[in-house]
């Protein structure tokens, strides 16, 4: 089942898109990641009406008055809130959708990639049963591996030399790091209560995700990682297209002082 409903057509629309860009796997890549996201745009879209459902509830006056009520039983406040979200018709998981349908597609697209890229006779006929009938395999495989400076099968490592000593920089790996932070930072809404816990894991997801994707990129291989980069770039444009980023979340923040006027 997994096969037949991921594996099987990523593989073939990777070779498609493939052979029509004259043997460029990387652009293939590429142009897969812009299709995806066009896809899935209407999760991305109501990802959106989620957060800023969430948002609202965060700045309505019901919501504060509980907080203020509750503030010292914190059982008793979740009780509420959960109440809160029945009464205003609001599904609190509902933004983790898109991210919980990427994650298939993540896995998907790595296995499609390294199949898809086969070169041993054995790895050749694994290939050879996800391929469709109507596609001409023998113009297309093996597939040309290289993209720039990278081995779209092996983890990316751009070569530098310093003296006598080579070393590999994971440049795609960095490029994921700096594009999954931008994107967190970017979408994320100021909070009406920052000591809250939401606010809490909010921070807590805009340093561990970028680095948890960032290990991904730098521990698999390098097609992958250009996935991930492209898609970090569709999906922080689709924000920007929705009128929905806040583009002030990249300043630096005035702390507050913490003294009053007598």
């Amino acid at each position: 089942m997994w096969d037949t409903v991921i594996i099987n057509p990523m593989v073939n629309l990777l070779l498609l898109i493939y052979g029509y860009l004259g043997h460029n796997f990387g652009l293939a890549i590429i142009i897969f990641t812009i299709l995806i996201r066009l896809l899935t745009h209407p999760l991305t879209a109501s990802q959106l009406k989620s957060t800023q459902a969430m948002q609202d509830f965060q700045k309505s006056k019901k919501w504060q008055d509980v907080q203020k009520k509750y503030k010292d039983d914190k059982q008793q406040l979740q009780q509420e809130q959960m109440a809160l979200y029945k009464e205003m018709g609001i599904n609190p998981f509902a933004s983790c959708l898109p991210t919980v349908i990427q994650f298939p597609i993540m896995i998907g697209l790595y296995q499609a990639i390294m199949r898809a890229l086969a070169v041993t006779p054995v790895q050749l006929l694994d290939l050879s049963k996800h391929i469709y009938p109507f596609i001409n395999a023998s113009s297309l495989i093996p597939l040309n591996n290289k993209f720039l400076w990278m081995n779209l099968a092996q983890p990316d490592r751009f070569p530098f030399q310093i003296g006598t000593l080579a070393v590999g920089i994971p440049i795609l790996a960095v490029f994921v790091v700096i594009t999954t932070y931008l994107q967190t930072k970017l979408m994320q809404q100021p909070s009406t209560t920052p000591g809250d816990s939401s606010a809490q894991m909010a921070q807590t997801m805009n340093l561990t995700m970028p680095l948890f994707m960032g290990y991904i990129a730098y521990i698999y291989s390098s097609g992958l990682a250009l996935y991930f980069v492209v898609g970090n770039i569709i999906y922080i444009i689709q924000y920007a297209a929705l009128g929905k980023i806040n583009w002030s979340n990249l300043l630096p923040q005035k702390k507050s002082s913490g003294r009053k006027e007598a």
